[in-house]
């Protein structure tokens, strides 16, 4: 097993995975997140619906600018202590959470490790690819999948939940952040990545230089923020023994076993096959190995397309299909919200389906010839 053009295609995506980690940790203890739902509740002037349309939105910006892990781990706990103080339904916000988390990482190379990968592939691998593997030519392969996929999750949450998005609230007080400046800091910070990724700016370097000028500013501010612990070293060493073990089985003729199952070409049946065994592979095995073993199988934009549709918007039936959903679930534990799998199973047996159907056909019906 040749290690050294497996370590240059993966050794930028760990450093950025670490970089925006350490940018979300940071800007969530200095209340970034917070101030976000406080403003949200503030904005919404105590109807239910708005606010959680206002949480729709939040959870899909972070989960596409910031990565899905950001929606998991920091906006799920925020939303929960907000809906427990306002007295709302707690499953319909810890459910917006989780599932805006997996099926708003689509749209942009950063909101998923495995939109990461594809874009490497689509510039080496896929005939025609390059054209997609800038940061608004990826936009562009795959704003119609993620485009049904947002609306598809967030009617599915509003037909679930809908007893619960009537009504209103009394507004809660809010307790003011220990320090404006770092505040600021934090939110330029947030709010300059997306513009930065846009412009072309390498992910790894642009969620570097965030990363830096945060804990900078924590140091000279306030250095009981730094530790060590916002480094995912455990989450690192995990990704990258994944790759190392599919890159194994790769090497082992696992492609030629995957590509009679998943079958090839561009036709609908085709590419429907092909995201439905991407999606069963994310639920039984986790969504990123599923990527990468079934990375060769897909030489085509179309394929690339739907095949992210499968690992990124699929893994919501198995709690460990996504990593996120794991994430997201510890956070509601220690919230003191309590995640009934049995229901999240056939939830997931409802929804993805449904997301299967619509993101390919959406992709055909833009993308298709």
């Amino acid at each position: 097993m040749d290690l050294l053009p497996l370590a240059a295609r993966v050794g930028p995506i760990l450093g950025f995975l670490v970089c925006i980690t350490v940018i979300a940790e940071l800007a969530d203890a200095i209340g970034v997140f917070r101030l976000l739902a406080y403003g949200a509740a503030r904005l919404a002037r105590g109807s239910v619906l708005a606010l959680w349309l206002l949480v729709v939105a939040v959870s899909t910006a972070a989960s596409a600018v910031l990565s899905l892990d950001t929606t998991a781990v920091l906006i799920t706990p925020v939303v929960l202590v907000l809906a427990r103080r306002l007295g709302l339904n707690l499953g319909l916000f810890a459910f917006t959470a989780v599932w805006l988390a997996n099926t708003a990482s689509l749209i942009f190379p950063v909101s998923n490790l495995t939109n990461l990968l594809a874009m490497s592939w689509l510039e080496k691998g896929v005939p025609g690819g390059a054209a997609a593997s800038s940061v608004g030519g990826f936009a562009a392969l795959m704003w119609p999948a993620a485009l049904a996929a947002f609306m598809i999750t967030v009617v599915a949450l509003a037909v679930l939940y809908r007893k619960s998005l009537r009504g209103r609230y009394a507004m809660p007080g809010w307790r003011p952040v220990r320090d404006r400046p770092l505040l600021i800091i934090a939110g330029v910070v947030c709010a300059g990545l997306g513009p930065a990724f846009a412009a072309g700016v390498s992910v790894f370097i642009a969620a570097a230089v965030g990363a830096a000028i945060l804990v900078v500013a924590c140091a000279v501010r306030d250095r009981r923020m730094l530790s060590w612990k916002l480094l995912p070293w455990k989450m690192v060493l995990g990704v990258a023994a994944l790759f190392l073990v599919v890159q194994f089985a790769h090497d082992h003729g696992l492609a030629r076993l995957l590509g009679m199952i998943a079958g090839h070409g561009d036709r609908p049946a085709d590419l429907l096959r092909l995201g439905a065994v991407a999606t069963g592979g994310a639920n039984v095995i986790n969504n990123l190995p599923a990527y990468l073993a079934l990375e060769p199988l897909a030489d085509s934009t179309l394929r690339v397309a739907v095949l992210l549709v499968g690992t990124n918007s699929g893994p919501l039936i198995l709690p460990w299909g996504s990593l996120a959903t794991l994430l997201w679930a510890a956070r509601c534990r220690s919230a003191g919200v309590r995640v009934g799998w049995p229901r999240f199973i056939r939830r997931g047996l409802i929804l993805v389906p449904l997301l299967l159907i619509g993101c390919t056909a959406a992709t055909i019906l833009v993308h298709g010839t």
